[in-house]
């Protein structure tokens, strides 16, 4: 072994150790494409699976897009890992075709496929690890794409040395000195004629813009961008760590989503001074919240641009109560009062609700007024039911405050009817002294726009006689010569 073939699994062996890649006992597939990076990933750890405790396998996908070149790359894969005594684990996938279904490119839809496939092995218990051949040469580029697409600081990242289960020993590698290894070697590999459609704008980085980087500005262009990207991951780390702390301490639940108040959500992070521009609200600690915030609801921040976020700052700053946005992957934000309340709108809710959307909820049910002692109305598009109870009123009862709402029974007229609110609605409840409209009152108690949805009321002969959460009409009140009531109460379905 020469010194320098010796040098470089040293140093695989380092950056393995530093970011705790793998540990004694794992089953460790070594996903080989065929290509000079993967085939050298495969050579380095198995000359370093002893020391490491390791049982390797080797593993393919087969994205089935290069036809018989395709298929030409997998006998390579088996052949080699048959010929170094390795078990060889092979997936396939005609990845055009998802990428049609899905409506999505064919890099995005082979990188999703082949780690479906990777997720399928841990899920089945084949391998605890999987090693990628992601290279120094990978991170420079990838840092370099994410500045021309457009990227904030945690974008600057690029590729991580480990994310869950996935490793990449070769993160801190050139790609020119695994050629070399393999070269020493003998070991030949298979080139991916892809990689050479320059019309892909990785393909186009690797082979104009990082060569003329090199050679015309900084010849260290390489380090310093590993070295940006390995800064960049430090300081999200940081943020991580501190806004899952402000996340978990402000974020409220509501019953579709999440929800914050706006004095949270735009208060600077104590720091003992203050900014000395009107932007100091504004602090990084509220963009990555809002981003947490939308995470939490999607599942993942992808779609999400530095637009959205400045549309919920807006929302946050310069609208009203019962304003609202859509967002990518069927996010609504509403502002409601003094909070910003996030719903995944396109998600329908079960439990006896309506689809959490912003379309009206109505309904209306006629009632019978006998003096049965009890019924009740179901309303199911709101989840709830209704429980109207007539019950003797004695002389001396005057109390008519008292829970739930009670109306005097020979005042109520047909139709009787329980149906959702409607604008215009207005009624004097009791203690007022004069009609207010029902809108204004639910706004003075502070309830938000989306719970007015199906608000319910119960009108007799077209009067409101009780809307919920407010006290009778005043002119249906029991009085000193009221014999029965009726009683107005709600529980859950």
């Amino acid at each position: 072994m020469s010194p320098s073939t010796n040098h470089l699994q040293q140093r695989v062996f380092a950056t393995i150790q530093h970011h705790k890649m793998l540990h004694p006992g794992d089953v460790v597939g070594v996903a080989v494409s065929g290509g000079a990076d993967s085939v050298a990933l495969l050579r380095v750890v198995q000359d370093l699976r002893a020391r490491l405790g390791v049982r390797l396998l080797v593993v393919h996908f087969n994205h089935q897009l290069r036809g018989a070149e395709s298929d030409g790359d997998e006998k390579f894969v088996a052949d080699l890992a048959h010929k170094n005594d390795l078990e060889f684990i092979a997936g396939t996938e005609d990845v055009a075709a998802w990428a049609r279904n899905h409506v999505c490119n064919l890099e995005d839809a082979a990188r999703k496929c082949r780690y479906a496939f990777f997720s399928e092995l841990i899920r089945d218990g084949r391998i605890t690890r999987i090693c990628v051949g992601h290279t120094a040469d990978d991170q420079a580029e990838t840092v370099l794409a994410k500045l021309i697409r457009g990227t904030g600081p945690a974008g600057l990242g690029g590729i991580y040395p480990v994310a869950e289960y996935v490793t990449r020993p070769l993160i801190e590698i050139r790609r020119a000195e695994l050629r070399e290894f393999l070269r020493t070697k003998n070991q030949n590999w298979r080139e991916d004629s892809t990689n050479l459609d320059e019309s892909r704008l990785r393909a186009k980085i690797r082979a104009q813009l990082l060569p003329a980087l090199e050679q015309d500005f900084q010849p260290a262009i390489v380090a310093h961008l590993n070295n940006l990207a390995s800064l960049s991951r430090d300081d999200d780390e940081f943020w991580n760590l501190l806004i899952e702390e402000r996340f978990a301490a402000l974020v409220g639940k509501q019953k579709h989503g999440r929800s914050i108040t706006i004095d949270d959500l735009l208060k600077p992070v104590s720091l003992g001074t203050r900014a000395q521009d009107n932007r100091s609200p504004m602090t990084a600690v509220t963009t990555r919240l809002v981003r947490r915030i939308l995470q939490e609801l999607k599942g993942d921040r992808n779609g999400f641009t530095w637009r959205h976020v400045n549309d919920v700052l807006h929302l946050a700053t310069a609208s009203t109560s019962g304003h609202q946005i859509e967002l990518p992957g069927g996010i609504t934000v509403e502002r409601s009062f003094n909070d910003l309340v996030f719903t995944r709108t396109s998600l329908a809710e079960h439990s006896g609700t309506q689809k959490a959307t912003r379309d009206a909820i109505e309904f209306h049910y006629a009632l019978s007024l006998n003096s049965q002692s009890e019924q009740h109305v179901d309303l199911p598009e709101i989840g709830t039911r209704l429980r109207l109870k007539v019950i003797d009123w004695p002389a001396m009862q005057r109390d008519t405050s008292i829970e739930p709402p009670v109306a005097d029974w020979s005042r109520l007229r047909t139709p009787a009817i329980v149906r959702s609110w409607l604008p215009g609605d207005a009624f004097r409840p009791q203690g007022r002294s004069r009609n207010r409209k029902l809108k204004h009152l639910m706004r003075e108690s502070r309830i938000s726009a989306r719970d007015r949805r199906g608000w319910p009321v119960l009108t007799s002969a077209g009067e409101i006689v009780w809307a919920r959460g407010f006290p009778v009409a005043q002119e249906f009140v029991a009085e000193k010569d009221t014999r029965k009531v009726l009683t107005i109460s709600e529980e859950p379905l």
